[in-house]
């Protein structure tokens, strides 16, 4: 298994938020939980060669969530995982977390767009503009709204030109 972390940072105490941007508010964690897809991201070291990139989110018995990253390796020819700890920076019901891979060492997990009827979707954010996920609960997202999050990113100063689309298998063959 790779030593880093998979899809979402492990960044040593870089917990901020880019400026100008804004988190999420009236957050509930409880609905956030379980299953997201990578639809797009921009490119890191943790995850080159990875596809199917899925983030689990559950709680820990201490309040704090469980993060399970994952992805599929072709080189290895497996699932690749990381498991870490993410825990809130402001209030709960303010979409800013610090997630950790690597014990002590945090990393910002900035929720900067989400759907709040249905929490179908998500567009993270990590403390500057060289990080950025769009998630989904499934492995595709309809063409106008990742074209609508995409068009937000942008408007926020985010190199959405270089975005990287992650590819998903056919739900039949999703383990």
């Amino acid at each position: 298994m790779r030593k880093t972390c998979l899809l979402l940072l492990t960044l040593a105490g870089c917990t901020g938020i880019p400026d100008g941007v804004v988190a999420v508010e009236d957050f509930e964690l409880s609905r956030y939980l379980g299953t997201w897809y990578e639809i797009a991201r921009l490119d890191h070291r943790f995850e080159r060669g990875l596809s199917d990139i899925r983030a689990d989110y559950s709680l820990n018995s201490d309040g704090s969530v469980k993060v399970l990253n994952s992805g599929y390796s072709a080189e290895a020819g497996e699932r690749e995982s990381a498991e870490g700890r993410a825990e809130f920076v402001e209030t709960p019901t303010v979409g800013r977390l610090q997630v950790s891979f690597f014990g002590p060492f945090y990393g910002a997990y900035n929720i900067i767009a989400l759907d709040k009827p249905g929490y179908r979707y998500a567009m993270i954010a990590g403390p500057d503009r060289d990080y950025l996920w769009i998630l989904a609960r499934d492995p595709q997202l309809p063409a106008a709204t990742l074209k609508a999050l995409v068009d937000q990113a942008r408007t926020l100063g985010f190199a959405t030109d270089q975005l990287i689309y992650d590819r998903h298998p056919p739900s039949e063959q999703i383990p």
